[in-house]
C-alpha cells in the first residue's frame, strides 16, 4: 500500500469489508507501487507507474469542456472512462465537467491502488458518483450496452490503431451522446500499411503530403462504419491532432437513424503532377482522374478511402467550448494561449469552402521556385482575391485553401515581387 494515500484508506477499506461493493472487481488487493504526483488544471493525482503522457493534456481539456457542456444541456452527466489509465481523465470529469457518475475502467488491475488514490481526492461525496472496473474495453461496453446502461460521454483513450471496441462503444453511448475516441497510429495514416488501416477502420490510405488530417478523416470514417451498421449516424463535434505520439482525437456526437445522405463519407485523391487534392463520393469511383495528366496511367492520382470528407467540426460547438474556458479562466487574461489559439484556428477550419487537406507552404515555394514567403501573407493574398483560407491546426507551415495549386503558385511569385 505504499502508493495510496492517506485519504483513500477509507475507500480501499470499503473494499474489504462491504458485502456489495458497487462495480467492484473481484480482485480487492491494491498492488503496492512507487508514487510519482502530477499536478494538472490545480488537480494533484499520482501516476504511479502507469503510462502518462503530460503533453496530452490539451487533448483532456476538450475533451473536459465538452463533457461540461454536454451536462449544461442536459442537466445531467454519466461519463464511461473506458481505458483510464490512472484516472486523470475520471478525476477531471468528476471535478471539472460536475459528472454526476464516472465509471472507471482499465484492463490492468495492478494499478487499482493508483486509480482508487485519485478518485477519492474529488471533493463532494464521492460514495455514488464513481466505481472502477478492470475489464476489457470492449467487454466493459458491451456489459453496459446489453444492460441498457447508457452513457453520455464515452472516452476511449486506445492506443495505437485497436478500433476493436467502436461498435461497442457506439452501442454504449445515449442517443445525442458523445463518444471521443483514439487513435496513435501515425505510420498507417501516412500510407505506409495500408492493409493495416483497411482492417482498422475499413479504409484503404495511400501516402499523401497531408496525412495527419487523413488520419483523422479515417478515425472518424471508422466510427460512421460502425455507426451506419447499428442504424445510427455520427457528426464530428472537432477533430484534434497533436504531434506528441502523435495522437488523433475525435470527439463525435452519436444520434439515431440512419443519415439523410451520405456525401461526406467517400474518398480522396491527391495527383503528386500538379498537387491538387479533391474528394468524391462512391458514385464516381470509378472516374478518379486530374485533367492535368488525363488518360497517362503512370501519373494517376493516388486515392484513399472510404474516410469522412466533410468538416472536421462543428463551429458552434467550438465556440461554446471556446466561451466555457473563458468562462473558467483557462483563457484570456494572458492565460491559457495555446489553449485559445487552438480553438480559434479550429473555428477558422470549419469554414464549409475548404476542401479536404491542407498545403504546406514550402511545397509551394518549391513549385513557385522561390524561397517561403510568411504564410501570413499568402493568407491574406488569397482572402483578397475571393479563397477561402485558414490555417491549419494540424501543420503549422500549411494552410487550407479552396485555390487551386498552381493559383497558389501565381500568388507566392507575386509576392516575391518588389512593390
Amino acid at each position: 500500500m505504499s502508493c495510496l494515500p492517506l485519504d483513500a484508506l477509507p475507500i480501499y477499506l470499503s473494499t474489504l469489508f462491504c458485502p456489495k461493493p458497487k462495480a467492484l472487481h473481484s480482485k480487492l488487493i491494491i498492488n503496492p507501487c512507487k508514487s510519482h504526483l502530477q499536478s494538472e488544471r490545480g488537480l494533484q493525482f499520482d501516476v504511479g507507474d502507469t503510462f502518462f503522457r503530460r503533453e496530452s493534456a490539451t487533448g483532456r481539456d476538450l475533451g473536459v469542456l465538452s463533457a461540461a457542456l454536454r451536462r449544461n444541456s442536459e442537466g445531467s452527466l454519466r461519463v464511461l472512462d473506458a481505458m483510464c489509465g490512472c484516472g486523470i481523465r475520471s478525476l477531471r470529469y468528476l471535478e471539472e465537467a460536475n459528472a454526476d457518475f464516472v465509471l472507471a475502467n482499465d484492463a490492468n488491475d495492478c494499478i487499482r491502488g493508483i486509480i482508487l488514490g485519485n478518485l477519492s481526492r474529488v471533493s463532494r461525496d464521492s460514495s455514488e458518483r464513481w466505481a472502477v472496473t478492470h475489464s476489457d474495453a470492449t467487454r466493459v461496453l458491451t456489459e453496459c450496452y446489453l444492460k441498457r446502461d447508457y452513457f453520455d460521454f464515452i472516452d476511449v483513450d486506445s492506443f495505437g490503431s485497436d478500433s476493436s471496441f467502436l461498435r461497442a462503444a457506439v452501442g454504449a453511448v445515449k442517443f445525442g451522446g458523445m463518444l471521443y475516441v483514439t487513435s496513435t497510429d501515425g505510420y498507417s495514416s501516412g500510407g505506409n500499411r495500408p492493409g493495416r488501416c483497411l482492417a482498422a477502420y475499413g479504409a484503404y490510405v495511400q501516402r499523401m503530403p497531408y496525412s495527419n488530417e487523413i488520419g483523422l478523416r479515417m478515425l472518424i470514417g471508422g466510427v460512421i462504419r460502425e455507426a451506419l451498421t447499428a442504424g445510427h449516424h455520427v457528426v464530428p463535434l472537432f477533430s484534434y491532432y497533436s504531434y506528441h505520439g502523435p495522437v488523433f482525437r475525435v470527439l463525435l456526437k452519436i444520434n439515431n437513424g440512419l443519415p439523410s445522405d451520405q456525401r461526406h463519407y467517400g474518398f480522396v485523391s491527391y495527383c503528386s503532377q500538379c498537387g491538387d487534392s479533391r474528394a468524391f463520393p462512391w458514385e464516381e469511383l470509378g472516374k478518379v482522374s486530374c485533367s492535368c495528366v488525363a488518360n497517362v496511367r503512370e501519373h494517376s492520382p493516388a486515392v484513399s478511402g472510404p474516410v469522412w470528407t466533410g468538416p472536421l467540426h462543428k463551429e458552434s460547438h467550438l465556440r461554446e467550448m471556446l466561451n466555457l474556458a473563458n468562462e473558467w479562466g483557462w483563457i484570456g487574461n494572458d492565460t491559457g494561449r495555446d489553449l485559445e489559439k487552438l480553438l480559434n484556428q479550429m473555428i477558422d477550419e470549419c469554414d464549409p469552402n475548404l476542401p479536404v487537406g491542407y498545403i504546406k507552404v514550402d511545397e509551394i515555394a518549391s513549385r513557385a521556385k522561390v524561397n517561403s514567403p510568411p504564410l501570413n501573407s499568402i493568407l491574406t493574398s488569397l482572402q483578397k482575391r475571393g479563397y477561402a483560407a485558414s490555417r491549419s491546426h494540424i501543420a503549422s507551415n500549411a494552410i487550407k485553401t479552396n485555390c487551386r495549386m498552381d493559383g497558389c503558385v501565381r500568388i507566392v511569385k507575386e509576392l516575391q515581387q518588389p512593390g
